[in-house]
C-alpha cells in the first residue's frame, strides 16, 4: 500500500522507463553536450560576478554584516549608541544633588545625568545621586552632602564622588575605600551669588570636572552598568499607547511578586512623607519617555545649560528651563528607618526587594538584587530571568516599604 497523501498535495505515479532508442550519430550527442557545458559554466561565472544573490548553485554563503552595524558602540551608563570616536570608558561623576524646597530647585544640568537615584536624605526630603559621563553642561548642581546608601549605589559606576561633606559613616567609607573623591573644593566648585538659594548654591562645571580628573590622574571609569536592550530591541518592545487599553492598578509597596506587563500611562510614587516630594510620571508615547512632575501637578523643571565654558555663572543667568523626562522609571521598595541620630535616614541599599519597572509604556513587576556595595543592582522577573532596561536616562526611586506605588 502507498502512504496516504497529506492534504493539499499530489502524488505523481512514476512512469515505466522506456527503452532508449539506438543513437545513429554518437558524435553529434557529444558535441551538443560540450556546447551546453560551456554555456552553463559561463552562466555560473557571470552569475557569481554580477547577480547579488546570497546563494549560488545551491550553496549558501554567510551574510556579511555591514561596517556600520559592526562599528556600533553602546554606552555602559545609558545603553544609548555612542557617537563615533566617543570614549566608552570616559571618567564618570556621581554628584549628590539636593531636591529641597529651600532653594535647591531648579537643579542645573540634571538632564545630562545617565542614571539618577532618588531617596529620602532627611526629614522626608529627597536627594539625588546623579551619575554623569561626558557631561558638557556649563553649570551642574547644586551639590550637597553624601549618605552611605548613595555611596553604595554609586560604587559600581567607578565614578568620582562629588559632594559637600556627608554623614560620618559615608565619609569614613570614602576615606578607607579607595574612592575617587571630590568634596567641597573651590578650585573645582564655586558658590552662586543668588541669596534665594540659601545653602543650596554650590555648583561645578563640566570643565572643572574634567580638570579635576586630569589633575588627579582619573582618566577612565570602568562602569558596571545595568543590563540594557539595544535601541532596536527596545523599539520592538514598545507599546502603542494611543490604541492600547489603559489599566490602572494600585499596589502597596510590600505587594507580592506576581508579574504585571500592562500598558501604563500614569505613575504615582509616594515616599510616605511630605507631598512636596511625592512624584508623578506621565508616559509620552511621542518621545517614549516619562514626564516627571510633583504631586501638586507642578512639572519638575531643571536648567539645561549651554555646552561652552561660561565660567562661574548662576544657572538662572545662562540656562533655560526644561521638564525632566527620563526613558525608564524604576521604583525599588527598600527597607528604611531613622538613623541613630533620629534625623537622617538609614536605607538598606544592599539586599533585595520588590521592584516595579516602567519602560516603553509598560510595567513589569519583579525583584531587585544587590549582593554587595561593589555589585551592580540586577532586576529579575517572576520567572527568574534578568530584565533588560530600555536605553536612555533612568530614574531609580527608592520607595520605603511604608510608601506606595500606584499606576
Amino acid at each position: 500500500m502507498q502512504p496516504e497523501a497529506p492534504k493539499n498535495s499530489i502524488i505523481v505515479q512514476p512512469e515505466e522507463p522506456k527503452k532508449p532508442a539506438k543513437n545513429k550519430r554518437p558524435w553529434l550527442g557529444f558535441m551538443i553536450a560540450g556546447i551546453i557545458g560551456i554555456i552553463g559554466g559561463l552562466a555560473m561565472i557571470l552569475g557569481a560576478l554580477f547577480i547579488p544573490e546570497k546563494t549560488l548553485a545551491g550553496i549558501s554563503f554567510p551574510t556579511i554584516p555591514s561596517e556600520a552595524a559592526s562599528d556600533k558602540v553602546y554606552s555602559k551608563l545609558t545603553g544609548e549608541e555612542l557617537a563615533s570616536g566617543a570614549d566608552i570608558n570616559a571618567p564618570a561623576y556621581c554628584i549628590q544633588t539636593p531636591n529641597g524646597t529651600d532653594g535647591a530647585r531648579p537643579q542645573a544640568g540634571l538632564t545630562q545625568a545617565g542614571v539618577v537615584f532618588e531617596a529620602i536624605a532627611e526629614a522626608g526630603i529627597t536627594r539625588f545621586a546623579a551619575i554623569y559621563q561626558n557631561p558638557t553642561s556649563a553649570v551642574i548642581g547644586p551639590i550637597r552632602s553624601l549618605r552611605i546608601y548613595y555611596l553604595q549605589w554609586d560604587t559600581p559606576f567607578d565614578c568620582t564622588i562629588v559632594h559637600a561633606g556627608g554623614s560620618g559613616d559615608a565619609l569614613a567609607a570614602v576615606a578607607s575605600g579607595g574612592y575617587k573623591d571630590l568634596t567641597e573644593n573651590y578650585t573645582y566648585m564655586y558658590r552662586g551669588t543668588y541669596g534665594s538659594r540659601l545653602w543650596n548654591n554650590l555648583f561645578t562645571t563640566s570643565s572643572y570636572l574634567a580638570q579635576f580628573s586630569n589633575d588627579s590622574g582619573y582618566t577612565t571609569s570602568d562602569i558596571k552598568g545595568f543590563s540594557r536592550m539595544t535601541p532596536e530591541e527596545s523599539s520592538r518592545a514598545r507599546v502603542d499607547a494611543s490604541v492600547a487599553e489603559k489599566l490602572v492598578i494600585t499596589e502597596p509597596a510590600t505587594g507580592d511578586l506576581s508579574s504585571i506587563n500592562a500598558t501604563v500611562q500614569n505613575i504615582a510614587l509616594r515616599f510616605g512623607g511630605w507631598a512636596s516630594f511625592n512624584v508623578n510620571y506621565a508616559y509620552d508615547a511621542s518621545t517614549n519617555s516619562y514626564k516627571r512632575g510633583y504631586e501638586s501637578g507642578v512639572a519638575h523643571e531643571v536648567y539645561e545649560c549651554p555646552a561652552e565654558d561660561l565660567g562661574e555663572r548662576n544657572p538662572e543667568d545662562v540656562c533655560t528651563l526644561t521638564q525632566m523626562s527620563p526613558n525608564v522609571v524604576i521604583a525599588m521598595v527598600v527597607q528604611e528607618s531613622k538613623a541613630s541620630d533620629n534625623y537622617h535616614e538609614d536605607i538598606k541599599a544592599v539586599g533585595s526587594g520588590n521592584v516595579y519597572i516602567f519602560q516603553n509604556g509598560t510595567a513589569i513587576k519583579g525583584e531587585w538584587v544587590k549582593g554587595s556595595a561593589a555589585e551592580q543592582i540586577k532586576f529579575y522577573d517572576e520567572d527568574g530571568d534578568e530584565i533588560k532596561l530600555a536605553p536612555g536616562q533612568t530614574f531609580v526611586e527608592a520607595i520605603p516599604s511604608y510608601g506606595s506605588i500606584e499606576y
